[in-house]
Order: structure tokens, then sequence, then C-alpha cells
């Protein structure tokens, strides 16, 4: 059974983790922002597709790791797309499916925009004392 003081400790350690993931968050899209013309969604996605073998993935597969919703990621894509980042294709066997893959562009803008965010990592968490 947990008492009133172990739930307030759960609760300061959560939001304690919150107000580190909103300041790192804020300087890492000010960051890709002013440098890459990205925003923290845009680049996460360009992120998962870089990870992803062949730099695709089906769209269900881009959202279910991702923290936006299913809307918010199809505009997102949708600006990708626009800035030639990324092209949309439909799935050949389901063609209610719909596949996303990281263009050349979109390559080379996500690996110049990985070094800022690996900058400002190091910056904000490379000090967090555990």
């Amino acid at each position: 059974m947990r008492t009133m003081t172990s739930d307030a400790a759960l609760i300061d350690r959560w939001r304690s983790l919150l107000t580190s993931y909103n300041e790192v968050a804020t300087h890492l899209e000010r960051a890709l922002q002013d440098g890459h013309d990205l925003c923290l969604g845009e680049f996460e996605s360009l992120d998962r597709l870089a990870a992803a073998d062949g730099g695709d993935l089906r769209m269900q597969e881009l959202a279910a790791g991702m923290y936006l919703s299913q809307s918010a990621l199809s505009r997102t894509v949708a600006r990708l797309e626009k800035g030639g980042l990324v092209c949309r294709s439909l799935c050949e066997s389901d063609r209610r499916g719909v596949f996303v893959k990281l263009t050349e562009a979109g390559r080379s803008r996500h690996a110049e925009a990985s070094a800022t965010r690996s900058a400002v990592l190091a910056e904000h968490l490379a000090a967090e004392p555990r």
C-alpha cells in the first residue's frame, strides 16, 4: 500500500521530469528551427525515418513511435513533403497504406540537424546528476 509520502515523492519526480523535458525541448526546438528550419516534430519524423531500414516506414509505423496525434503527424509529413525532405507513396498490396520515404535532401538535412541535436543534448543533459 502506497503512502501519502510515496505518492508525493512520485509526483515530485514526475514534475521534475516534466520540467527537465520542457527545458531541453525548448532549447532543442529553438536550435533546430534557427539552424535547420525544422520544428521538433519534423526532426523527430526525419530521425525515425533515417533509423528505419531503407529510410521508409508506413505512416502507421511512424505514428506508433511518435508523440503526435495522427492528424498532427499527417500535417508534419505534408510540410516535410512540401519541403522535398520526404515523399509519400501508396502501398501496392494495401491501397489504404501510405509509405513515407526520406529523400536525399531529407537525409542531408537530418544529418546536419543531428549534430545540432547532439550539441543541445550534451549541453543540457551531460551534467545531469543521477
